[in-house]
């Protein structure tokens, strides 16, 4: 009885998830289609002077954990930003982006992460990378649960917003997300804050993906907001693995992980900069970075 119960439990914990490795199953081209290279199981987004290139996938999602593996741009970069985000439709929009800030040859790479919630982001984080994302494919995650948004690379936290709605702000939970990525020229802020420019000689810029994976909620489009959050929601029915107790915030190592990465990498951290925020952002001050 019990190893048939484990069986049924199994499947309970994929009801409404997608899962695969393969580009063309769970994403398509969102533009500049002709900036597109497949190479076997590897796909190539090019920027030149003329475009840059970008794909979104074809279902949105209540959360779960989305995947890429990519390397970024070789030799200088600069100017250039590889995004890789989840967002949802809207001037009230929920997003979650990663997006890595070329630079000159030599100089570090530096992500920069960032929240929307209902439309409104300048939440931004930026660190330096631990490792040459250039040289070879990292792991890149977003898990989005009830509690928690984590951002992860090569499954390191390097970035946790957590769920403070009993302290009244906002947390994005109530609105199905889609996954995109995509390369452009952004030499105006990019990087050194746009003192160095894309220098074009150097083009095509070429941003390497592989091993796509979605292990999420997919939701349907004609779906209600409020319907989907309930259909991607633990019940009695049904148990998801996001919803899990242990996966409710980061375990010992995970914090271990995450002190270690903004002691020694983060560059930037929006709940510090008080010329921005002369009044500190309410989600800082209750925040727990440990």
């Amino acid at each position: 009885m019990s190893k048939m119960l484990g069986v049924f439990v199994g499947l309970l914990l994929l009801v409404g998830l997608a899962a695969s490795a393969k580009f063309d199953e769970l994403f398509q081209p969102s533009w500049a289609m002709d900036h597109f290279i497949h190479e076997g199981e590897l796909l190539k987004l090019k920027l030149d002077n003329y475009s840059g290139a970008g794909f979104g996938s074809k279902s949105k999602y209540m959360f779960g954990k989305v995947t890429i593996q990519l390397k970024l741009v070789e030799g200088d970069s600069a100017g250039t930003v590889t995004a890789f985000y989840m967002s949802s439709d809207g001037p009230t929009h929920n997003e979650f982006d990663f997006e890595f800030l070329g630079n000159t040859t030599g100089e570090p790479y530096s992500v920069q992460t960032n929240v929307y919630v209902n439309g409104v982001g300048n939440r931004e984080q930026r660190l330096n990378l631990w490792f040459d994302p250039t040289k070879d494919f990292h792991t890149y995650s977003i898990f989005w649960n009830q509690r928690q948004v984590v951002f992860l690379v090569d499954e390191t936290p390097i970035r946790v917003h957590t769920n403070l709605e009993h302290k009244g702000i906002p947390f994005p939970k109530d609105q199905a997300m889609g996954v995109y990525s995509s390369i452009w020229n952004a030499d105006d802020w990019a990087t050194q804050g746009g003192r160095v420019k894309t220098d074009w000689s150097h083009a095509p810029f070429v941003a390497t993906y592989k091993d796509f994976q979605i292990d999420a909620c997919a939701c349907p489009v004609p779906v209600t907001s409020a319907d989907s959050a309930k259909n991607c929601s633990s019940s009695e029915d049904k148990k998801y693995w996001w919803d899990e107790p242990t996966l409710s915030e980061l375990n010992l190592h995970q914090s271990h992980q995450l002190m270690w990465v903004r002691a020694n990498h983060m560059v930037y951290d929006y709940c510090a900069d008080t010329a921005r925020f002369p009044v500190i952002p309410a989600e800082c001050v209750h925040h727990r970075h440990h």
